[in-house]
């Protein structure tokens, strides 16, 4: 759990200060439905998601989760 949180403060550190401040503000904005974003706010939101290098984050996490699961599908 520690590295977790490790991980999520370095990508977290890694955005500008104003971008951080920018995320909070719409994201309290929005209560959780893009619909009560603007257009510009939407853009701006993923802007600054895609600074937060959520793929790179999600490898990282992978090794404490047990990694990618394997298919279900039987194999002959």
């Amino acid at each position: 759990m520690l590295n977790a949180a490790l991980i999520a403060r370095d990508h977290w550190g890694a955005l500008e200060p104003r971008d951080r401040e920018e995320l909070v503000r719409v994201l309290r904005k929005s209560h959780g439905r893009p619909g009560n974003l603007t257009s510009k706010e939407r853009s701006d939101l993923l802007r600054i998601v895609r600074l937060l290098d959520p793929i790179t984050a999600g490898r990282r996490l992978m090794p404490f989760n047990g990694g990618v699961r394997g298919s279900k599908r039987r194999r002959p």
